[in-house]
């Protein structure tokens, strides 16, 4: 039995989740983020709570952590110095990219800035054709001179990347064994192992990627799992996957790319669990925290999945949550740009000094001052009053940087801030669904994180939405996600061939491969047999298309349900493109197995519902102001935990809890479900209707 703790770290809060398994309880806490070593504020907070509630370290059964480090070394690149091994004639692949500007119209837009400085890129002679014969054999004495040459230059980690090494990666074996032998320290990864699928620019980029964050994140866990150590805890730590789940903590240092966005999949895996037990197919998640929103859309509960994104201007191509994410969260600075335009964000406060009204020295004006200012977030103090607040420091900081260089008074200088980061917002939306091919209006919009209760329904009238749920301790979702997620290794392999019979064997074959790989990766996590699972998808496309479509199989591929794929495709095609043509032949590109370990989740109970059940009484009635609404508004504040399943609740009220703030706008209703889901629906004119 025991506990199982989740920690989700912030760009300003570490959030922390903890299951008793044996009472079926679950309880929430939020500390503050220690950016120069995130290892801190979680250990800290871990302290806290085994204090707190009295708990033995050797009772701590599982611990989970989504992780920021990746992420943040990418963005602040602080990676490791890192060098390239190459085929002869490709050591300049990383410039040349996909011989496209970042941005068509924009001549001045800057290409990412190069993670391998200069001279340190190595080319050695060696060719292997597209079917995997060997043209040219390795010279391996280039090897040597290159590895040598990069260890002089101080080098901590190498990416090998060769033509066609995911057909026959013979050489790129061969290269390792001799950087082991010259060059035992240095990391490293080889594009074979770690993404053996065609398209050379993305595979040397994600090899780059990741030699570029090894040293990084070794270092990091090294620490992290002392510090848990020396808590007494004695369980090996779990690290949250940018596919949503949870590999040990060696397998992480393996590959850091996989966790470049694993505190927002976190959140996602929650909404997921939410969404089941709400019985509702169709979700977009709205994740605002202090620095950044994250989107993502679940649709018949299952979160889309991205097989390649851009990561700081660099293809990235590894199985990932389609998380959408903008510099707009509590903490984004608003500002009078030289064209005399109000902007917001994406540069942010962060948790030091963070927002002014946080009297940490904080000085320019943020998303959360306005919220303060326009009576929205409680004046006073927050986090169940454990942190006091100074609204007076949010009225100057809106006033010296907002209203001095503009003709705005304070109210209108807040609204504006508030209207800005709301339309940001409902950009990430788009980019989910709109552009997607999903209707915004068929969704739930389910907003959690410390900001997301407080804008998610003004964002989602604008969108035409019209309900909103908000789950119990929303600002701290994604810790409880790290206790909902599964165990996952990705697999792929790249053969192109056509969608006829004749090639059914060779896709068994494939598959069959893959599926054995997952069992060892499983074995290794100690997952029983009967906790296994394994998804199996194929990436098609036309004949003459450059860009495949995913259609989920039966890995014991039969006629029929090749004809079942040709199908799905043609449907999936049309949803996306609106056409198909069925006289086209179909190619079959990439091939992928999910190998999915289930591990044991919280068991989260039902509560009676009243059905007589009436508003608490308010703690406070708070002047609120509200877009749309001339002046500000005499607006009920309530307490979460005063309010019993079956309450409902008419707007404008403002519901507050220890990690978050709910605003119920007028028009719209809020009801209690028998899980402590907050739902809210609109009740006026639903203009956007079909």
């Amino acid at each position: 039995m025991g506990y199982m703790i989740g920690v989700d770290v912030g760009g300003t809060f570490t959030d922390f989740s903890l299951y008793d398994k044996t009472g079926k309880t679950l309880v929430h806490y939020k500390n503050s983020s220690t950016p120069e070593d995130p290892s801190k504020a979680i250990v800290s907070g871990i302290v806290h709570l085994l204090k707190h509630y009295s708990i033995k370290p050797e009772q701590v059964s599982y611990l989970a952590h989504g992780t920021t480090v990746a992420t943040n070394a990418l963005i602040e690149k602080k990676g490791a110095r890192i060098g390239l091994i190459t085929t002869k004639g490709f050591k300049d692949l990383m410039e040349i990219g996909w011989q496209k500007r970042p941005s068509l119209y924009d001549l001045l837009k800057e290409k990412p800035k190069s993670l391998i400085p200069p001279g340190l890129k190595c080319e050695v002679e060696e060719r292997i054709f597209f079917d995997g014969t060997i043209d040219i054999r390795l010279n391996e004495e280039d090897v040597r001179e290159a590895v040598r040459h990069l260890k002089n230059k101080d080098v901590q980690a190498i990416a090998v990347c060769t033509l066609f090494s995911f057909i026959n990666p013979v050489h790129e074996k061969r290269i390792k064994e001799i950087i082991i032998e010259e060059f035992p320290n240095a990391y490293i990864t080889l594009s074979s192992e770690l993404v053996p699928e065609f398209r050379e620019y993305s595979r040397m980029s994600t090899s780059v990627l990741n030699s570029y964050l090894g040293p990084v994140m070794k270092n990091y866990i090294n620490k992290f799992e002392k510090s848990i150590e020396d808590t007494g805890i004695n369980v090996a730590p779990y690290v949250t996957q940018s596919n949503g789940s949870v590999i040990s903590i060696a397998e992480t240092i393996n590959s850091p790319i996989k966790t470049a966005v694993s505190g927002p999949s976190a959140g996602v895996i929650g909404a997921s669990y939410i969404a089941e037990q709400c019985n509702i197919s169709k979700i977009i998640t709205f994740d605002m925290g202090g620095t950044s929103i994250d989107v993502s859309l679940i649709e018949d509960g299952k979160a889309q999945i991205s097989n390649e994104r851009l990561i700081e201007g660099y293809p990235a191509r590894i199985p990932m949550i389609d998380i959408i994410t903008l510099g707009a969260g509590g903490g984004s600075i608003g500002r009078i740009d030289v064209g005399g335009a109000l902007k917001v964000g994406p540069e942010s406060a962060g948790a030091n000094p963070g927002p002014a009204c946080y009297m940490r020295g904080g000085e320019r004006p943020t998303v959360t001052d306005a919220n303060v200012l326009l009576g929205k977030l409680n004046p006073k103090r927050i986090l169940g009053g454990r942190m006091e607040i100074d609204r007076h420091l949010a009225e100057t900081a809106i006033d010296e940087h907002i209203c001095r260089h503009s003709t705005l008074n304070l109210q209108e200088a807040a609204a504006g801030i508030i209207s800005v980061v709301n339309s940001n917002m409902i950009r990430a939306i788009r980019v989910v669904s709109v552009e997607r091919g999903y209707d915004p209006r068929e969704f739930t919009l389910m907003a959690f994180g410390g900001a997301g209760p407080l804008h998610a329904c003004e964002v989602a009238q604008k969108m035409g939405i019209h309900s909103v749920l908000i789950p119990p301790s929303p600002g701290t979702l994604c810790s409880l996600g790290l206790l909902m997620a599964d165990t996952k290794f990705d697999f792929s392999r790249s053969n192109v061939m056509t969608a006829e019979v004749e090639n059914i064997k060779s896709v068994r074959n494939i598959f069959n491969q893959m599926i054995e790989e997952g069992n060892a990766m499983l074995d290794k996590e100690n997952i029983a047999v009967k906790d296994r699972s394994f998804s199996c998808t194929i990436e098609c496309r036309y004949e003459k298309q450059n860009f495949e479509i995913p259609i989920e199989v039966d890995p014991n591929m039969s006629v029929e349900a090749l004809n079942e794929m040709i199908q799905k495709f043609h449907h999936q095609h049309n949803k996306l493109y609106g056409y198909f043509n069925e006289n086209i032949r179909l190619q079959l590109v990439n091939y992928r197995v999910g190998a999915v370990g289930f591990i044991e989740k919280p068991n989260m109970v039902k509560q009676p519902i009243n059905a007589e059940a009436l508003p608490p009484k308010p703690i406070e009635v708070r002047e609120v102001f509200f877009e749309g609404n001339e002046g500000y508004q005499p607006t009920n504040i309530y307490q979460r935990l005063e309010i019993e399943p079956g309450c409902i609740i008419s707007g404008p009220a403002i519901i507050e809890e220890m990690d978050s703030t709910t605003i119920i706008p007028p028009k719209w209703v809020a009801n209690v479900d028998e899980f402590n889901n907050i739902k809210v629906n609109y009740q006026g004119v639903k203009i956007h209707e079909k």
